[in-house]
């Protein structure tokens, strides 16, 4: 059995590991975002700079297995397509739109290794009857609060309507351990994305 010290350095190893891929993710989003801009398109905050993501800090045991973030989202749309309010911005699902979504996957019985989806969804729209949401990035929580009723079948191709929301997507799916370069984010990421916001 384990002797307490080497417990206690093996918690350290854990937490400094996850906090290391944190800030990995984080740059490869921060290395996207710069890319894009060369496109013209801008990413979205819903809060202001910060990504989308379901977490938790309750008690109950399915509430503390939200306490790590294991998935998360972040979308980008044209520049001439959002506006900027007070460090947030705004992209309106009024009317049908589309945005660049960027999906990671750090942890899921579903995969084996981390895993980041790219691509386009489209048809975004809010319900006719629903009061909210009126823009996309309050659309952003509720995809996360239901990801597996979204993504449940095939998160390359998403096709989802509720009370609230419907939408589309085709999503390009790439081990997060292939993407190390500005080439690979380009070929893998960037320039499939941009074919399928045009194609869609």
């Amino acid at each position: 059995m384990p002797d307490k010290n080497e417990i206690a350095k093996q918690c350290s190893l854990a937490f400094d590991f996850i906090q290391k891929l944190y800030l990995e993710v984080s740059y490869l989003i921060k290395e996207i975002e710069g890319i894009l801009a060369e496109h013209d398109f801008v990413i979205g905050r819903p809060s202001g700079y910060q990504i989308s993501a379901r977490s938790s800090s309750g008690l109950e045991p399915t509430s503390v297995n939200l306490w790590l973030l294991k998935r998360f989202g972040v979308f980008f749309a044209p520049k001439d397509k959002i506006v900027f309010e007070r460090g947030q911005t705004k992209l309106s699902i009024e009317n049908p739109t589309k945005a660049l979504y960027l999906r990671v996957i750090l942890n899921d019985t579903t995969i084996s290794e981390p895993t980041i989806y790219s691509g386009v969804l489209y048809d975004i729209q809010k319900q006719p009857k629903a009061k909210w949401p009126i823009k996309f990035e309050q659309a952003m929580q509720h995809i996360q609060y239901n990801d597996e009723k979204i993504f449940k079948d095939n998160l390359e191709h998403v096709d989802f309507e509720d009370a609230y929301i419907k939408l589309k997507g085709k999503l390009a799916r790439n081990s997060l351990f292939k993407i190390n370069n500005g080439e690979t984010i380009r070929d893998l990421i960037v320039k499939p994305s941009l074919e399928l916001y045009e194609k869609y």
